[in-house]
Parts: structure tokens; C-alpha cells; sequence
């Protein structure tokens, strides 16, 4: 069975290796220094070899993929001594792999870590589906739980908000649930936040409706159907200590309901959960995440069942050799 947060290794994607600010790297510490975890910083080297540009270079291409990835070391290695002078476990790695997401995933299986942390780049996913966003294709393929960091502020005692369907009415299990619950309860409790639940369940049915029905009648179907979203959310929690205060039963869609929520809480990061859908070998999380993903300012945790299966191949692919023409050297494609 695969382990939810806390974690105890922690893999850190670090894309740009001269950026003045890490902000993925910043809130991984945090989380090592409140639960322990140790961290792996990893940078993958994803850009293809032009093998007519460089085979007559007097390092030849063997040289020139071990200098880069000395180079690449020697950058992460002062990364982790930033770190590593607060007492957190760092150790550093470099692979030539492709894409990147998939290098991610690969490394943070092969080190068995519990968590992947990774800053979110880029603009909104426009029709995502269809493009290889590392930070996209991490969410869809990940079996272990991603946290995408989009807000570059540290944590400080920070809201957390849950976002659950007892309901069960997406195809989300209880299991996947608590899960989500559990990673929720475990990061507010080393962070010293509060852990906030939200569920959006529907108030009344969308047909069915006579056209004898009366206000009265309408107004204790929604009261019926609030009871029932109340009972099931109680059963969910199970041993998870929410005050009543902080649970937010809201009628309506689910994307309204996290983006109101986590706006009126404060949240600093909101963790939900992601299915496969039947049929698909790759994950589908759907609209909800994808608008989710673009639309919410602070960092979000996505976790899975522990049904998922990786598509992800163990070995790595290794550099990937490519030869240049005078067309493309001019930027011509």
C-alpha cells in the first residue's frame, strides 16, 4: 500500500538551476524540517545532443553529457548546502532522461520518495490534453502525491482546504478520500496550520421534478439533500479532527465551491484527488482539475488512489541524439 503524507523522502524537480528564487525548493524545506523527511534535489536533463555540432568538439559527446551533468551537480549541490546548514538531509541528482515529467517520476521511484514538490511555470493550460506540460503530465501520470507550487510565499501557518466528494458522485472513492484527508491533516499539523474540508454536493436534483411540486416541497428536498451531504461528509472524516467551523458543505458545481472556499479560508494549499477514467491507460483528471490547476493562486496537492498504475517505464531513456542541419541552426524548424 502505497504511503500517504507525512513523508520521509521528498523529491525536488529544480528546473532552472540559476534562478535567484526557489520557491518549490523553499517550501520542500519546510515540509523536511517539520516532518523530518530528507530531500532529493533533481534536475533532469531533458535537451537533445546535436551530435554534427559537438562529435568534433575535443570532448566528444561522452565528454560533453559528463560535463553537463558535473555542472548540473556542482548547481544543486549549493542549493543543498543553503539548505543543509538548518540540519535537513539533502542529497543531489542529475540524469539525462526525457521528457522531464517522466525522468521526474522515474527518479522519484527509484528513490522511493512519498512526495514530488515542483514550481508551477508557465501561463494558463490552454487545451492541455493535447500538450506535454511538465507540470500537467506530472499531475496525470504521478503515483505518488504532487505538490505544484504556484504561490512563491513561505508558509506560515497556512490553511490547508480538502476538497472531498462523499458523495462519490466524480467516481472518487472513500478510500481516495481519506487519503486526501490524511495528507490534508498530516502537512497542517508539521506546518502548524489548520486543515479546512470542503464538499460540493447537489441540492436538488437536476430533473424528476412534478410540475405540482410547491416551494415547500422544493425547500425540504434541498434541507434533505444538505442533511445527506452533512451525514456522509461526518462518515468520511471518520478520525480526522475537523471543527465544524471549518467544514463547508456548499451547494453547486465543485470548481466554484474549492475556488470560493480557498478564497474565503486563505488557503496556501488545496489537495484533491485524481482518477483514471475506465478504459484510458493515462490518467484523465478532467475540466475541474484543469480549470482548477490554472485558477487558483495558491499551491495545490494532487494525490491518487492507490489503484493507480504509472505508465512510466523504470529505465531510463538516457540523451537523446539529434543531427543538426544548417536549416534548423538558423531557427528555422
Amino acid at each position: 500500500m502505497r504511503k500517504i503524507l507525512p513523508p520521509s523522502k521528498i523529491l525536488v524537480a529544480v528546473k532552472r538551476l540559476h534562478a535567484n528564487s526557489l520557491p518549490a525548493v523553499l517550501k520542500a524545506a519546510q515540509i523536511a524540517r517539520a516532518t523530518g523527511a530528507e530531500i532529493e534535489l533533481f534536475h533532469a536533463l531533458s535537451e537533445p545532443i546535436y551530435l554534427d555540432l559537438y562529435e568534433a568538439d575535443h570532448l566528444g559527446r561522452v565528454g560533453l553529457q559528463e560535463q553537463l551533468i558535473t555542472d548540473a551537480k556542482r548547481k544543486l549541490e549549493n542549493i543543498a548546502d543553503r539548505l543543509r546548514v538548518h540540519s535537513i538531509r539533502v542529497k543531489v541528482s542529475v540524469g539525462w532522461d526525457f521528457p522531464a515529467y517522466e525522468a521526474i517520476v522515474r527518479q522519484a521511484l527509484k528513490g522511493k520518495a512519498d512526495l514530488i514538490v515542483v514550481q508551477r511555470y508557465g501561463s494558463r493550460h490552454t487545451a492541455a490534453a493535447l500538450m506535454q506540460l511538465t507540470d500537467w503530465e506530472l499531475v496525470k501520470i504521478s503515483p505518488i502525491p504532487v505538490l505544484l507550487v504556484k504561490n512563491p510565499r513561505p508558509y506560515r501557518h497556512p490553511a490547508i482546504l480538502a476538497a472531498v466528494d462523499p458523495s462519490h458522485r466524480f467516481g472518487k472513492t472513500l478510500e481516495l478520500d481519506r487519503s486526501i484527508l490524511r495528507a490534508g491533516s498530516a502537512l497542517s499539523h508539521g506546518l502548524g496550520g489548520k486543515l479546512h474540508v470542503v464538499h460540493a454536493y447537489n441540492a436538488l436534483p437536476l430533473f424528476g421534478f412534478s410540475s405540482a411540486a410547491t416551494v415547500d416541497v422544493i425547500d425540504a428536498m434541498a434541507q434533505q439533500a444538505t442533511r445527506k451531504a452533512s451525514a456522509s461528509l461526518e462518515r468520511t472524516l471518520g478520525t480526522i479532527d475537523v471543527a465544524k467551523s471549518r467544514r463547508y458543505l456548499l451547494p453547486g458545481r465543485p470548481i466554484e465551491a474549492i475556488r470560493e472556499t480557498a478564497r474565503r479560508t486563505r488557503s496556501a494549499i488545496v489537495v484533491m484527488g485524481a482518477l483514471s477514467r475506465s478504459g484510458l491507460s493515462r490518467l484523465l483528471i478532467g475540466n475541474t482539475a484543469e480549470r482548477i490547476l490554472d485558477d487558483l493562486p495558491c499551491d495545490i496537492l494532487v494525490v491518487k488512489p492507490s489503484s493507480f498504475r504509472t505508465p512510466v517505464a523504470l529505465k531510463q531513456r538516457g540523451a537523446r541524439m539529434r543531427v543538426a542541419s544548417s536549416v534548423n541552426m538558423l531557427g528555422y524548424y
